[in-house]
């Protein structure tokens, strides 16, 4: 059966806008209790609060709430749900208070030194705690502040008010430590904890280990023990297709969750283990790989860029690409994984007719006779990227992103793309539906795994 998948970027699938109406959320939060117990999960629930209103507007998107989610999953908990809410105080409180009825409630941001920050103040009431500066706690903020009026060549009575209502914290709070200003925050209560950290995810991140190092924390992780978790990604099959295989295996249960994802035109599957069910995994798998193994590319969660990378390492090969539609993205997904140099060598990003055959050698009459957007300039791209450049390998993407510039012959999302290395090259056509950033993010994959199918020639994929 496929549902909800607990990784990091499936949790985001999961986030919803806003609390629930004062009153309700006791009898909500006990019925969640029930349906946890009945599908005998024994793991500490955790629920995620993400706060701003930037986030509830659409303004930015979260990448706190995932991140929360599969750390609390990573460590044994149970990831509930992601609340996302704004600043209004009655709607944050609502959501801290439903939160707090979880062993493990995270909160990320409101934790600055200006009025709408007020995420301190309202999980001590929702805590029903009272608030209190921290003597120690103001100084180190204080000390933080006067550098950066210094620096700025302001009057420390600017920061005076930020400071203090940043070190009102409370009762019973104990400080993470500081990210810039914004202290981390951890509360125990009833043998539940309540963490409460900045909203910029890299200050989330280094204060998120503090919290894991308290008393408080250590006592709720020692009720659970981590699952293990398997990944398996497939490439080229459907997801109904994966699904089906999944129900023939005999689904998820018996300590073991099975979820489907499809994830950067990937599809996933991710098995959940609870301790002991090892077996249980093992026979599921065994079960669902037969219809759909063809397809399976990898075990964990390296992204396609960093799989082609260590395909050429182990061959001895270097990469160059030729990009047209996709502008060098393909190369820019490359260059993002460190040590990439040792075997990408480059790209050429020939947008333009005159590049293509200046910087690649794609010979005019061929532009003329079949367009750009085609499998012999493709293919033209690929070699002349190889040849220019000094590559092993080279690939090439050209294609009409759209909105404009489609024709009955040749839509908007056609793509062609070209592989080329010692032991032969190998083409794709595709007509992708979507938008101009999806069609080219989808155009950027594809790339990737054409070279992967070619560096591998796999006994299921032509390549």
């Amino acid at each position: 059966m496929a549902s909800n998948p607990p990784s990091e970027a499936s949790a985001a699938d999961a986030q919803r806008q806003g609390g629930r109406a004062p009153g309700t959320q006791d009898a909500e939060g006990d019925r969640d209790a029930v349906a946890h117990r009945a599908r005998g999960l024994t793991r500490p629930r955790a629920i995620v609060v993400v706060t701003g209103s930037e986030l509830v507007r659409g303004e930015r998107t979260d990448r706190n709430g995932p991140f929360l989610a599969s750390e609390a999953l990573r460590l044994g908990l149970e990831p509930a749900r992601i609340l996302i809410v704004g600043d209004n105080p009655h709607e944050l409180e609502a959501a801290l208070r439903e939160g707090a009825e979880a062993d493990a409630c995270l909160v990320s941001g409101g934790l600055g030194p200006t009025h709408d920050d007020r995420t301190v103040e309202m999980v001590a009431r929702a805590l029903g705690r009272s608030l209190h500066v921290d003597d120690g706690l103001e100084s180190q903020i204080e000390a933080v502040s006067r550098a950066a009026a210094e620096r700025l060549q302001r009057p420390y009575a600017d920061f005076q008010a930020g400071v203090t209502k940043q070190a009102t914290i409370p009762d019973g709070a104990v400080s993470l430590g500081l990210a810039g200003t914004a202290p981390g925050l951890l509360v125990e209560h009833d043998a539940k904890v309540v963490v409460v950290l900045p909203g910029p995810p890299p200050e989330l991140r280094r204060l998120w280990p503090n919290a894991l190092e308290t008393d408080a924390f250590r006592a709720l992780l020692s009720r659970t023990q981590p699952p293990g978790r398997r990944v398996l990604r497939f490439f080229g099959v459907s997801e109904s297709a994966v699904a089906r295989a999944l129900a023939e295996a005999g689904g998820d249960g018996g300590g073991v969750e099975a979820t489907i994802c499809a994830r950067d035109f990937e599809i996933h599957v991710d098995l959940v283990v609870d301790p002991g069910a090892e077996e249980r995994a093992d026979a599921l798998e065994a079960a669902l790989l037969p219809p759909i193994e063809r397809w399976l590319f990898s075990r964990d969660e390296r992204p396609i860029e960093e799989h082609v990378l260590a395909l050429l390492r182990a061959r001895g090969l270097t990469l160059a690409t030729a990009e047209s539609e996709t502008g060098g993205i393909v190369a820019a997904r490359l260059t993002s994984i460190p040590g990439a140099s040792d075997v990408f060598l480059g790209s050429v990003v020939a947008y333009a007719n005159e590049v293509k055959q200046a910087a690649l050698g794609v010979p005019a009459k061929l532009l003329e006779a079949h367009g750009a957007v085609s499998a012999e300039v493709a293919e033209a791209m690929a070699l002349g990227a190889r040849r220019r450049l000094g590559a092993d390998v080279a690939v090439a993407v050209t294609g009409i992103a759209g909105p404009g510039g489609g024709t009955a012959e040749k839509p908007v999302g056609l793509v062609h793309l070209h592989a080329e290395g010692p032991d032969g090259g190998a083409s794709r056509e595709l007509t992708f539906p979507g938008d101009r950033d999806s069609i080219r993010a989808r155009s950027a994959v594809m790339a990737l795994h054409l070279v992967r199918r070619l560096l591998t020639r796999s006994r299921d994929e032509d390549a």
